[in-house]
């Protein structure tokens, strides 16, 4: 296997476990302390910090730190970035949501700012290592460490928790951060990471924040490529971050969770992932990625079939198993085609952009709304409904197929080097 696939493995697996215990264990923790449903589903916009990481993420790409900076743009962010994410996870440790739900709300949006800093520098390092014909196997192999992290991290948490108290289950996780930085160590800085040039004057700084934005705006539609990016994946969104309040009102315990999650959902995701692989190869990136879009959309009825059956332990097994196998088969082509949009002068910010866009509006719906409705409609026409708000997405993409759009829009990340993601 290339190193740059086993590298991406590694930086997926730091990736995965700030989402994880911001998703799924701070859910589960908030639950078993008594807080209400809309306070709750109000802590998704902890991850809204995610969605506001173009607006710095230019300083990923042009500043230089100090000292540290000898070893290279990418590498000494990695380093620095990584201790913030640490110091933030052992933040969130420290709090008890039942005597300050204000100070663990704060605890929370830290821990969103640092993951969201951290998945910055982790997917502008993935990219530039990769080489073109790469991007493919080099998202799989992501997608295997985001998950393997997400979901050790989330297990061990539940599994200390049981045994223990959360905050023990949460400092233990710090450890996840690690991978990434010592990647980053041993491969050193990306042959393709291209400079565009110093940063100096004000001048130059607008130049820096503003030329992200202006290149992608500059390509053939670029706006519908916007708006496939903003809303393919708010039913997705709006299904994952809600699943734990299903688990804990049908009754699963801290151990169930962690046996399907981990167990059942690992193998899915694998056997997702390989699928994914495969199916990229034979039949190209448009039609992979049309796919994916239809499986996850269908994946989210296997949700409102377990809230219909109730406490049921095969039936947690197949809406795992399934949502993870959409997940991994997805997971590959979406991400592969989100890395080939970037310029590479431009890699942190670009990618920033549209990974942030990819979620802020299933984010914002579930923060504000999704609690409610919940209340309202009930977990069966809640899974329902966001089936349905998956369709625009895979409507988009089809006219995008249609008119040329998806190879039209493509960035120098899916062209330059060896290969092109555009065949």
């Amino acid at each position: 296997m290339e190193k740059e696939s086993v590298a991406a493995f590694m930086l997926g697996v730091s990736s995965g476990y700030p989402f994880a215990l911001l998703a799924a264990t701070l859910t589960t923790r908030l639950a078993q302390d008594g807080i209400e449903k809309s306070t709750i589903t109000t802590f998704a916009l902890a991850f809204f910090v995610y969605n506001l990481k173009p607006l710095w993420a230019w300083v990923i790409d042009g500043v230089s730190l100090p000292v540290i900076g000898r070893l290279g743009q990418r590498v000494s962010w990695m380093l620095v970035v990584g201790l913030l994410v640490m110091a933030a996870n052992l933040n969130l440790a420290l709090v008890d949501p039942k005597a300050d739900i204000a100070a663990t709300a704060l605890a929370a949006v830290l821990m969103g700012l640092a993951g969201a800093t951290f998945d910055i520098v982790i997917d502008a390092y993935r990219i530039e290592t990769l080489k073109p014909y790469q991007l493919g196997t080099g998202s799989g192999m992501s997608q295997y460490g985001w998950r393997i992290g997400s979901g050790l991290a989330a297990s061990l948490a539940l599994v200390v928790a049981a045994r223990s108290d959360w905050h023990l289950a949460y400092a233990v996780c710090a450890v996840f951060a690690l991978p990434a930085m010592l990647t980053a160590l041993v491969v050193g800085e990306p042959q393709r990471h291209q400079v565009v040039r110093d940063k100096k004057g004000m001048a130059e700084i607008w130049a820096s924040i503003a030329g992200p934005f202006a290149e992608f705006f500059q390509r053939k539609g670029a706006f519908l490529v916007l708006a496939f990016i903003l809303v393919h994946k708010i039913g997705d969104t709006l299904a994952n971050l809600t699943f734990r309040l299903l688990f804990d009102d049908l009754g699963f315990s801290n151990d169930e969770i962690a046996l399907y999650d981990v167990g059942i959902g690992f193998w899915a995701l694998i056997i997702g992932v390989f699928v994914g692989g495969v199916i990229y190869a034979r039949m190209g990136l448009k039609r992979s990625v049309l796919i994916a879009l239809v499986l996850m959309a269908v994946s989210n009825l296997s949700f409102a079939m377990l809230a219909a059956a109730g406490h049921s332990n095969l039936g947690m097994a197949l809406a795992i198993g399934f949502e993870n196998f959409a997940s991994g088969y997805g997971g590959v082509v979406v991400v592969a085609y989100f890395s080939a949009l970037c310029d590479l002068r431009f890699t942190a910010a670009q990618y920033a952009l549209i990974s942030a866009g990819a979620s802020v509006v299933g984010r914002f719906l579930t923060g504000t709304t999704a609690g409610a409705l919940i209340e309202a409609m009930g977990y069966v026409n809640f899974y329902l409904a966001t089936t349905v708000a998956a369709l625009p997405g895979i409507a988009i993409f089809a006219v995008m197929m249609a008119t040329g759009l998806v190879d039209d829009a493509m960035g120098t990340a899916g062209e330059v080097g060896e290969g092109d993601a555009r065949e």
